[in-house]
């Protein structure tokens, strides 16, 4: 059974645990060992993830399988960017699965979960940064209908950036 709940600052640990494991899944050689040792101890540490789960501009939903947390997404509402026109888009400011849930369509469903949540607030699109070097990733957003409008330098420490590309989902 496939369960999608608004996450509670109780949930922190769990997103904790799937970031770490995750990031490290899906950005293994985007950095150097220690760069990305840094990265998560600063974003993905307990009391990190309480601060952004009590920031009410963060949104995170939680995706369960038979009951056991898979995977996470964080969602901003109104996240307006310079390079896009658009006004009302929202930000996917993260979507992370366990690789162990790969082949569920978990990925796909939590996607169209923050998709629909976005509509339903009436924002005319959605827009994300997603790492150059994640090809599973790029296909993923390609096939559900964004476009790649733009490179970004995202920072992962004060030294060490990564290109990522820039992809929107226009709803209009």
């Amino acid at each position: 059974m496939i369960l999608i709940t608004k996450a509670t600052v109780q949930d922190y640990s769990s997103i904790a645990s799937i970031g770490k494991i995750s990031v490290v899944e899906s950005h293994r050689g985007s950095s150097s060992e220690e760069d990305m040792h840094e990265f998560l101890e600063r974003n993905y540490n307990g009391e990190a993830i309480k601060e952004e789960l009590n920031d009410v501009n963060n949104i995170y939903y939680i995706i369960r399988y038979n009951d056991t947390p898979a995977g996470f997404s964080k969602i901003v509402l109104n996240a307006k960017h310079p390079t896009i026109a658009a006004d009302n888009v929202a930000k996917l400011d993260r979507i992370y699965l366990l690789k162990e849930f790969y082949g569920l369509k978990l990925g796909l469903e939590l996607l169209k979960f923050n998709i629909q949540l976005a509509r339903d607030d009436n924002q005319s699109g959605m827009w994300l940064y997603t790492w150059t070097g994640n090809t599973r990733a790029i296909d993923f957003y390609l096939k559900a209908g964004f476009v790649i409008i733009g490179n970004h330098k995202y920072y992962v420490t004060k030294t060490h950036y990564d290109e990522s590309h820039q992809m929107f989902l226009n709803f209009r």
